[in-house]
């Protein structure tokens, strides 16, 4: 009997070393954790401009010549109709004298030939010949009237003139520069925007320009036209915007800065400390019940802290930002509020070697 009984002790000693022993327990890892937010994905273009006037001409003579006076100075401001500029018109007054006779001899050639037009002495051939001529005459002193007003160069609009190589007694042809006139009350600023943004970019919207030489200043300029076609080799588009230049603070060819922005698709967003970098990815984790689950996602773009992401997201879910690197799919979590320190009060306290300073600085 006692062998019998040695023999069942121990085999329940042996089932009893068998039974697996349950596993352990893992506590539930304290996180923070905040709604996800759906924000429309905010495209933002940065390109460099160069202004232009609203209208701008290069003035050139008519004519060949000698100058004789040059009206203007450079920076001027002049009006349309304005003299800028004379040639020699010497030859051009004569002309004019020439034609003026000419026109009153065949005005009154005409006029005797009306006074005795109904006695017969004269053909119809000889009225029509004498009217020829009188029309004639006025086309000619027409054309000596305006090769002499081609011998002086006028502002074709109101505007500020430029500089100009051009000095009394120098000889010009059709082909000389005179100088550059511009209306600049209101600037061009000409830009090149990518083709992403071509459907974003419409007449009338609003963009910032910051010029070069106030870095500090930024202006709304309106967008007037977007160019018909994209440049095959850059995928670019020419933007123009219109910058209001009343206080004639800037000039034409100046560069700017020119900042917008559009508004996307609506996308997930969350901070980017709730990304976490793997093997497969990014991903993040989000609260299910009292459980973290992994979600894998795709960023898209990074904006202020936030990070827009594609990804199994729904409107309500709340992701985990503060405990991540603790956390494994499937681990539980406790949600605990984000820890933020009391505001300390902070003492200055004098040196001894700054207080014997100030009282010799006070002793002088």
């Amino acid at each position: 009997m006692g062998r019998s009984f040695f023999t069942a002790a121990l085999l329940a000693g042996l089932v009893s070393c068998a039974a697996p022993e349950p596993p352990p327990q893992r506590k539930a890892i304290a996180v923070v954790a905040q709604t996800v937010r759906f924000l429309p994905e905010q495209t933002q273009v940065e390109a460099i401009g160069t202004a232009r006037a609203a209208v701008s001409a290069e003035l050139y003579p008519e004519t060949a010549g000698r100058v004789t006076a040059v009206l203007f100075k450079a920076g001027e401001y002049v009006k349309e109709g304005q003299p800028l500029l004379k040639l020699d018109a010497r030859q051009e007054r004569l002309a004019v004298d020439a034609a003026d006779v000419q026109l009153r001899e065949a005005d009154q050639l005409l006029s005797r030939y009306r006074r005795i037009e109904d006695t017969g002495a004269l053909s119809e051939s000889q009225i029509e010949a004498g009217e020829t001529a009188l029309a004639s005459a006025r086309v000619g002193l027409e054309q000596a009237r305006t090769a002499l007003s081609d011998r002086t160069v006028r502002a074709p609009f109101s505007g500020h003139v430029g500089l100009t190589q051009i000095d009394r007694g120098d000889r010009v042809s059709d082909s000389t520069p005179i100088t550059q006139i511009d209306q600049r009350s209101t600037l061009y600023v000409d830009l090149p925007a990518p083709e992403a943004v071509f459907s974003a970019l419409r007449p009338g919207q609003l963009v910032q320009v910051t010029p070069f030489s106030d870095p500090g200043r930024t202006i709304d300029a309106r967008v007037v036209v977007t160019d018909t076609r994209v440049a095959q080799d850059s995928r670019n588009f020419i933007v123009r915007t219109a910058l209001a230049n009343s206080d004639d603070a800037y000039r034409p060819g100046m560069s700017f800065r020119v900042l917008f922005s559009s508004n996307g698709v609506s996308r997930a967003t969350v901070p980017e400390e709730a990304i976490v970098w793997g093997g497969e990815g990014s991903h993040l984790f989000l609260v299910r019940g009292a459980k973290a689950v992994r979600v894998p996602v795709t960023i898209t773009s990074r904006r202020g802290g936030l990070v827009y992401v594609d990804g199994a997201l729904e409107p309500g879910d709340r992701v985990i930002t503060q405990g991540v690197q603790k956390v494994r799919d499937g681990q539980e979590i406790r949600i605990v509020q984000p820890f933020v320190p009391d505001p300390q009060t902070v003492k200055l306290r004098q040196t001894n070697a700054a207080r014997a300073t100030e009282e010799r600085s006070n002793a002088r």
